[in-house]
């Protein structure tokens, strides 16, 4: 049974973080967040990928920690900025020994609401992107999460 929207009430909103990457920002729905938090000491393993930064420890997790940039579009990883931050994302792709993981973010994403009346960007996409859209005013990259995902599994990461 579908319901008819009330008169007067407002149109459905979705909140949003704008996380911002060295070379683009990422839009992500406020729910695939689990926790923003300072840079930690990274433990590096060797002969993995360049996107695999290490691992760090979060509440007694060790999470694979990843540059988003490099593993879409394969540039090398560029030295955190002095306010960088280090985002939990929640795994949505129901791999059960993969409940979150780590992007490294160049600051402190930025919250919007998103409605029916999203623009598209026509940015160009790099692998592991989606599609892009204006919000926040500017144009901001929709990630393959679950791509991102597969892709540590094919490495043998997760």
């Amino acid at each position: 049974m579908s319901q008819a929207p009330v008169a007067g009430s407002a149109p459905p909103t979705l909140n949003c973080l704008l996380l911002p990457l060295t070379d683009r920002t990422l839009l992500l729905p406020s729910v695939a967040l689990a926790e923003l938090i300072n840079q930690r000491p990274v433990e590096p393993r060797p002969g993995m990928p360049d996107w695999y930064l290490g691992e760090i420890v979060w509440r007694g997790l060790r999470l694979p920690l990843l540059s988003f940039e490099t593993a879409s579009s394969g540039t090398l990883p560029a030295a955190p900025a002095s306010g960088a931050r280090v985002a939990v994302i929640n795994a949505i792709g129901g791999r059960p020994h993969l409940r979150f993981f780590a992007l490294l973010v160049q600051g402190i994403p930025r919250p919007c609401k998103l409605d029916a009346a999203l623009a598209a960007a026509g940015a160009p996409l790099a692998a592991l992107e989606l599609g892009s859209a204006v919000a926040g005013g500017e144009a901001a990259r929709i990630p393959d999460l679950i791509g991102l995902e597969q892709r540590m599994a094919d490495t043998g990461l997760i």
